[in-house]
């Protein structure tokens, strides 16, 4: 038998959250999931609130991860603080609220998720992630080693995979909300993908209303933007790993629709 954890993209809005709420179980069921990571930094459309976190928990998510987004909603700072289960990229200004990884039980050991965020193409400075990756490492030696990288450039991801190809057991890339077709394991057991894609509106452009996309990509005045109506996905990966060694055996990319 192996360790599996279910990696799910970026929850987008109150329709990604409620389809996350109404198929996680028998997700988590069907996959034989023993772990449950959940991004979950879109589900107000930009940022989370605390209530939303909650929901995410009680739905079955072990761990939430952030990104870009962490602190859109005041609201949820304390929540950052006071709960281990939800995290924001550890490379961010150690004066933020939260914290950027942790270590929790699970049947075959202990297990340490690590949230990240890139620098490429991103509107502020954080620290360098791979930097923070190595140090984080150098303080936990848990068996088994997950990270979401939350990043702009594919370039940028998969140069983190293959830095801590053979130190880590999955790699996984979210923000684009576009899941890519690379999933696998690289060569020294670590297992990849550069993006999980998104759960939330199918017909949209990233979860948005099309229409809105298109009129700001023509130049016109921006407006708030807003989720796109109809059917609903939820995208993520399946890693399989060895709970011996930690190695992942194997990654199937999974997504599911109305």
């Amino acid at each position: 038998m192996s360790f599996t954890v279910l990696a799910v993209g970026d929850v987008v809005a109150s329709a990604g959250l409620e389809f996350l709420q109404k198929r996680l179980g028998s997700l988590r069921r069907l996959t034989g999931a023993d772990f449950v990571v959940v991004n979950g930094e879109n589900a107000a459309g930009v940022g989370l609130t605390s209530r939303q976190a909650r929901d995410m928990l009680d739905a079955g998510a072990d761990v939430i991860t952030l990104g870009n987004h962490s602190f859109q909603k005041q609201e949820v700072f304390s929540f950052l603080d006071d709960s281990s289960r939800i995290l924001r990229p550890a490379n961010f200004a150690p004066q933020t609220p939260g914290r950027g990884w942790g270590v929790y039980d699970s049947r075959y050991g202990p297990v340490l998720v690590m949230n990240l965020i890139g620098r490429c193409s991103m509107d502020f400075g954080p620290d360098n992630p791979f930097h923070a990756a190595d140090k984080i490492l150098k303080e936990n030696k848990a068996r088994f080693c997950l990270l979401d990288f939350h990043a702009e450039a594919t370039s940028e991801k998969l140069a983190m995979g293959w830095y801590l190809d053979g130190r880590v057991s999955a790699v996984w890339g979210t923000h684009t909300h576009v899941q890519t077709s690379d999933a696998g394991v690289l060569p020294g057991g670590t297992g990849y993908i550069t993006d999980l894609g998104m759960t939330g509106p199918k017909h949209s452009v990233l979860g948005v209303k099309p229409e809105q996309s298109i009129s700001m990509f023509l130049g016109n005045p921006r407006s708030r933007y807003e989720a796109a109506p109809g059917p609903v996905k939820l995208e993520g990966a399946v890693f399989r790993l060895d709970k011996s060694s930690g190695r992942c055996l194997s990654v199937e990319a999974l997504r599911i629709e109305d």
